[in-house]
């Protein structure tokens, strides 16, 4: 007995296509008529939102789509700020209202309580970091919650070159980043507060020259953080072995910042460490002019021979040894010099006036060089 096979209807190809043809033309045409009755329908709710509870929830939904359009239309519709540059600086202290106040202040936001609680829902309350923020051209309150979540602090490239004092170095913070030069000076040579925190006395010699990237709004302990950071990566290790007239890490840095104030180059670095370190272990007065003009507070101008008689313990020409401390911060060239000087018998040095130096062994050589040096510089005055 065989089995009979069920007929099976088959469509050719053509009909699949015009099936879905005639599918999407009821869809389309469905479409606004379901979107007409369902605004009828939000109509009459509104005209009566308590006939039924159906009208309720219709007029529930009118309201909630007419808050999420107004909401959208506040985030994404930007103020025009056209070519002027607005910036807000955010302490690292203030709080989120603060911040939402001021931009508000600032013309960057319409509504502070909107921008909050878009920022607390998306969580970028808690990653804003301290810093100043920039705003130019159209920039809606999604924009400023973007460059919240992306951190776009401002940031600035700061290069402090070799043999800058703490003073100087202030000058250079004030002029760049609105830093207050009393108070960073005030908290470099606070003795009580590098003791706690650094355990040496004074930040002179120990702010490392280098090229930082600071951001606008940074605290001057942040900035001495870093600098100090960038000192003991760049000298991790090289204290280890010490001479027996450089004994400690601060005598090293006292020496290096002479050399750097003397030398015209790197060169010539070793070879005036020599001449410091054979005065050291002679006993014989280091008699080193940029000590004289550190006593003075920084004179840019030839020394006097009454300058030489100041009363100082950094007046050299009457101190024996080393002075109390650093006179600049040196950098990493000085710093190996003072460590491993050249070794020769030179007890003197005088600079020729090109830049470079001039070495002698005994005063009488020096003396000569001295006056060999004073002849050529009037002759080139003549000419």
């Amino acid at each position: 007995m065989s089995k009979e096979k069920p007929n099976t209807i088959k469509f050719k190809f053509y009909e699949y296509i015009l099936y879905w043809i005639a599918s999407g033309i009821v869809l389309l045409l469905a479409i606004p008529i379901i979107i007409l009755k369902f605004f009828l329908f939000l109509i009459r709710a509104t005209g009566a939102p308590l006939q039924s509870v159906r009208n309720l929830l219709g007029f529930i939904l009118v309201l909630l789509l007419l808050s999420a359009g107004y909401i959208i239309y506040e985030i994404y519709t930007p103020i025009d700020l056209g070519s002027e540059k607005r910036s807000l600086i955010i302490d690292e202290a203030a709080p989120f209202h603060k911040i939402a106040g001021d931009l508000q202040k600032g013309g960057l936001i319409k509504s502070r309580h909107l921008f909050r609680m878009a920022a607390i829902i998306s969580h970028i309350d808690t990653k804003i970091l301290p810093g100043r923020y920039d705003f130019t051209g159209r920039v809606s309150l999604y924009d400023v919650l973007h460059k919240f979540k992306r951190q776009e602090i401002a940031t600035l490239l700061l290069t402090f070159p070799e043999g800058l004092t703490i003073y100087k170095t202030a000058s250079l913070l004030a002029a760049n980043l609105q830093i207050d030069s009393t108070s960073f000076v005030a908290r470099a040579v606070d003795t009580a507060f590098t003791r706690y925190k650094y355990n040496i006395d004074g930040l002179e010699g120990y702010l490392f020259p280098e090229t930082y990237l600071f951001w606008y709004g940074i605290r001057i302990d942040g900035i001495i953080d870093m600098m100090l950071t960038q000192f003991h990566r760049q000298t991790a290790g090289i204290f280890d072995s010490l001479l027996p007239d450089c004994n400690s890490v601060k005598d090293v840095l006292t020496l290096a910042s002479i050399i750097e104030a003397e030398a015209g180059n790197n060169e010539e670095m070793p070879l005036i460490s020599s001449v410091y370190h054979n005065r050291l272990r002679d006993k014989i007065l280091l008699q080193a002019d940029p000590t004289i003009l550190y006593a003075l507070g920084g004179l840019r101008r030839p020394l006097t021979h009454e300058d030489l008689n100041i009363i100082s313990p950094y007046n050299t020409y009457n101190n024996g040894g080393l002075p109390p401390g650093p006179i600049n911060s040196p950098g990493l060239a000085a710093i190996k010099a003072a460590l491993h000087p050249a070794r020769t018998d030179y007890g003197y040095f005088v600079a020729n006036g090109s830049g470079r130096h001039i070495f002698s062994r005994t005063l009488a050589e020096h003396n000569q060089a001295r006056y060999k040096v004073k002849v050529l510089q009037k002759v080139l005055k003549k000419n």
